[in-house]
Formats: structure tokens, sequence, C-alpha cells
């Protein structure tokens, strides 16, 4: 799903503008009158009135003319991205890709990485552009299969090979860093223990769709392995919240068997780090220690 820039209904921001104004002026009354000023009203009204002009100012001049701006570079792109849609359907047909239609194609997919890069901070930007290398590269593959060892077709596939492959693996890895940067990002804003378990999931499906790709690739092994821990870390806090407060009702069992929760997660994947080692030592202990209170009890 692509992200758009945040907008507000204009009457839920003229709703919003008119009672931030309205505060201001009863404060600015408040101020004025305790300073002794015999008509206060009249000089928070034009404090009130300014403020108003300048937030219908703020919205129509300045903010629409951004976002307006933002979506024509959108729709710009995506009218270029079907365009090279269009050309690469066509070269999915079974007759054979001419040195024209290569180079036009070769053409179509600088140009849509070139405008990808201005939109840097768009990760579908990158994901689609990804996705259009991938499609020429099974069809340079297919055509590769067919010509003839002296065609000049050969050298021109082989070229066109090694350029798309140097865009494919750019912009996959621009996709990737940027999802999961703002999935991991849009985590932090999260309460609720399944939705930052489902949000890391999908952090972590990006980086394996990745890896298919590239399973050599250091920064998405990197990547894969702080994001199982970020997951980790989550699962255990959240079993351990439970132990605490189940120790805290005296609920001593139930604690038990969350702590257990808590170690099937640091020792789920089989990694071992002074970090898991020292928080699974923290939750033995303390499962020693509620068990001597049972028996005590």
């Amino acid at each position: 799903m692509k992200r758009r820039p945040f907008w507000l209904p204009a009457s839920n921001y003229y709703v919003l503008a008119f009672a931030i104004g309205l505060a201001f002026f009863f404060l600015m009354w408040g101020i004025l009158h305790d300073g002794g000023d015999e008509t206060p009203w009249i000089t928070a009204g034009i404090g009130f009135s300014i403020l108003m002009v300048g937030a219908v100012i703020l919205r129509e001049l300045i903010l629409r003319r951004a976002r307006n701006r933002y979506l024509a570079q959108e729709r710009q792109f995506d009218r270029q991205l079907s365009d090279v849609y269009s050309r690469i359907s066509d070269g999915n047909r079974p007759e054979k890709l001419t040195l024209e239609r290569n180079d036009r194609l070769l053409a179509d997919i600088k140009c849509k990485s070139n405008a990808a890069k201005v939109l840097n901070r768009f990760a579908d930007a990158h994901r689609e552009v990804f996705e259009i290398c991938d499609q020429y590269l099974l069809i340079n593959k297919r055509e590769t299969r067919t010509v003839g060892p002296g065609s000049p077709r050969l050298k021109a596939l082989r070229k066109g090979k090694a350029s798309v492959s140097r865009y494919h693996r750019f912009h996959l890895l621009q996709w990737a860093q940027i999802e999961t940067r703002n999935i991991t990002q849009d985590v932090a804003a999260l309460h609720k223990t399944g939705d930052k378990v489902a949000a890391l999931q999908n952090a972590l499906a990006v980086i394996d769709a990745s890896l298919e790709f590239y399973p050599d690739e250091l920064s998405l092994i990197e990547s894969h392995s702080v994001l199982s821990e970020m997951l980790t870390s989550v699962r255990v806090s959240h079993f351990v919240e439970k132990a605490e407060r189940a120790v805290f009702k005296s609920e001593y069992k139930q604690a038990i068997s969350h702590y257990r929760d808590a170690l099937f997660y640091l020792g789920r994947d089989n990694i071992r780090s002074d970090q898991r080692d020292g928080a699974a030592e923290r939750i033995n202990f303390e499962i020693d220690r509620l068990r001597q209170i049972e028996d005590q009890n």
C-alpha cells in the first residue's frame, strides 16, 4: 500500500484551527486583562483574526501546493511506470527481442531508475523498478538460450543483463532498507504486543523476500538478525511482564508458566548471545525462587 502525505479534510482542519484560535483568544484576553488593558478583547480579537488568516494561507497556499506537487510527481512516475510495463509485456511475447526493442527497454529502465532515485524515500518506487528489472532479466534469459553464437544480439543481451542486474540489486536493497525502516519506526508507536509482533514479522518477510535474490548480501543478513532479535525481545518482554503481574497477585504457578514461555522464545531460533544467556539466567533464577515460595506455602 502506498504511503500518502498526511492531509486533514477541510472541515477537520478548520475546526482544529478555530479551536486553537479560540484558545489563543482567551489566553491573550486573560493576559491583557491582568496587565490592565482596558479593551483586551480588541487586541485578542485581532490576534485571533491573524491566526485564522494564517491557518487559511498555510493550508490553501503552502500545504496544498506541497501536496499537489508530491501527487503530481507520483502520477508522473506511475504513468512512466505503466509505459515500461507495457513495453515489458511486449517483450514477454514469444517473438524475438530485437536490438531496437532491447535498447528501448534498457533506456526505459534507466529512466525509471533515475525517477525512483528522485523519489528515494518512497519504498514503492524502488520495488516497482526492481520488479521491472526482474521481468527484463527473465526475457533476457529466454532470448539468450535461443540466440545464435555469432548473432550481434548476443553481445547486446549480455551487456543488458549486466546493466539491469546492477539496477535490480540496487533498487531491491533500497526497497528492503526503506520498507524495514518504515515498519520498525512504526513499531515504536504501537502499544499492543500483537501489533508489534505482526509489524516485525512483516519487516522480516521483506528481508526474506530480498534474501531469495541475494542470499549472501551482508546488509540483508544483518538486518534479518537485528529484526529477529527485536521480535524475540518483544515476545520475551511480553511474557516477563505477564509473569511479574502474576507474581504481584501471588499467582506463582501462572508466573512460572509465563516465565517458561519467555524461555521458549529465547531459545526458539537456537541463537546464542551474552544478552540472551543473561536474560535466560535471570528468568531461571526467578523460576527457582518462585518454586521455593510455593514449597514454603
